[in-house]
């Protein structure tokens, strides 16, 4: 029979509970009178299940020391053991909906007991396996994610590495681009080739041109050398220019002739280069905005926007949140002497209610800020910077309600028109090409 390991933490002089139903069922039960024998357990055995018995009484210690006693970057699933009576208590309340998966009321009924203890195994079992696959994803890839909108990510990278074309990559500063991009690359056809990274918005006007195309001996003042540009270094592999939208009006010209030719000239020279390098661009700023201002050539967007691909800003991640959490929490932890084990479950419930304007690397930073400042054995709210958040959740902008009406009317249209793009376009009036165009923009297909 396969065997099930469960942590029962069971305070002196509460009521037994029969060992026996517990391993006729194939559960190995585990039991723990105080707090301190309960952590010694958890170092020597990984339980799935934790069965805790809440005497009257010994409660409030309980809730005092659990904090520290749990820890919430594990794959433990708990059920509280309890009185009908006891369920009346609001401290009690607050326990179990902050601790537990569910609760059970005496007297022990064993049948429902186990069901409920069943349920809690399989729900940690696929906590735990949704990390690995997560893990293994990163592994190769060096992204996070088991959200949905990750999801979506995941398999458009799959689909637009196998294609040697230009991508356009969309979306907030801070929500991983760069990380998209060198996915892409790495399962590319041009894997092993470099792949040379430029932040547009980072380089002086000035040397844009330069930085990206070299320069020969002498074509301005301090060129003592001839330099070969980023492009030139990225033959053979692939050339991700970051903050595309900030490239100079007229530097842009010199990429659409790249872009259309092969060929390139170093400033100050006259022999026309060819290199194969596949383009991979990003930007925070709406490029389609941009072209009707004048400030983005039209015909370079529609060159660099043959593939796209748009990554969700963290607040569109909410279930990936404790997943980064946890995962740079492992990246950094031994940045420190100190021997801290996790998120307290206040520090865990701040981070899903903070609004991310900076987007996972502000997660990053204030993670690693808190692993230096945290003083206990759990990290707090107050090392993360977050301790006055809890009661501003975040408020949906205009946008963001307007974008979610937008999908849900197309998904309604869809499921209407059975999955026709030509009737669903003509019952929300737009265009064919339009629908196509907002479908690919909230990653709806049909």
């Amino acid at each position: 029979m396969y065997v099930r390991k469960l942590l029962y933490l069971q305070p002196e002089n509460s009521p037994q509970v029969y060992q026996d139903a517990f391993e006729t069922a194939g559960w190995e039960i585990h039991i723990a009178t105080e707090i301190s024998h309960a952590q010694q357990l958890c170092e020597e055995h990984k339980f799935r299940v934790g069965l805790m018995n809440l005497t009257p009484g010994a409660e409030k210690d309980l809730e005092q020391s659990i904090d520290k006693f749990i820890p919430p970057s594990g794959h433990t699933e708990w059920v509280a053991l309890l009185s009908a009576e006891q369920m009346r208590d609001e401290a009690i309340r607050h326990l179990i909906t902050s601790y537990c998966y569910d609760y059970h009321t005496l007297p022990v009924d064993y049948p429902r007991l186990l069901t409920t203890m069943g349920h809690a195994y399989g729900m940690a079992s696929m906590a735990y396996q949704q990390t690995s696959q997560n893990t293994q994803w990163l592994e190769t890839n060096q992204m996070v994610g088991v959200s949905p909108a990750m999801q979506r990510v995941y398999r458009s990278i799959r689909k637009i590495a196998n294609v040697d074309m230009p991508v356009l990559i969309n979306g907030k500063s801070g929500t991983g681009k760069e990380l998209a991009a060198l996915a892409i690359h790495e399962r590319s056809i041009r894997a092993n080739g470099p792949f040379v990274a430029v932040n547009c918005g980072a380089l002086p006007s000035e040397l844009i041109q330069s930085e990206l195309f070299g320069h020969e001996k002498g074509a301005f003042t301090n060129a003592i050398k001839q330099k070969s540009g980023q492009i030139e270094l990225a033959a053979g592999g692939t050339i991700f220019l970051d903050e595309i939208g900030d490239l100079p009006f007229n530097l842009q010209v010199n990429l659409l002739r790249f872009l259309q030719e092969g060929t390139f000239k170093r400033v100050g020279g006259t022999q026309e280069l060819t290199i194969d390098a596949r383009v991979i661009t990003a930007t925070h700023v709406d490029l389609e905005k941009a072209v009707s201002e004048g400030r983005f050539r039209e015909d370079l967007y529609y060159r660099l926007n043959v593939l796209h691909l748009r990554m969700p800003s963290l607040a569109e991640r909410e279930n990936d949140i404790e997943v980064l959490a946890k995962y740079f929490f492992d990246k950094f932890s031994d940045q420190t002497t100190a021997r801290i084990k996790g998120f307290s479950q206040e520090a865990l419930r701040r981070l899903h209610h903070h609004a991310w304007p900076g987007n996972v690397r502000e997660l990053i930073n204030r993670i690693r800020r808190a692993i230096v400042m945290a003083e206990g054995r759990l990290i707090t709210p107050v090392d993360l910077g977050l301790e006055r958040r809890l009661s501003s959740r975040r408020v949906i902008t205009l946008a963001e309600a307007r974008a979610h009406a937008e999908k849900e009317a197309i998904l309604r249209s869809l499921r209407q028109a059975k999955g026709n793009v030509s009737q669903t376009a003509t019952q929300l009036g737009v265009s064919r090409p339009t629908l196509y165009r907002l479908m690919e923009k909230y990653g709806i297909s049909t």
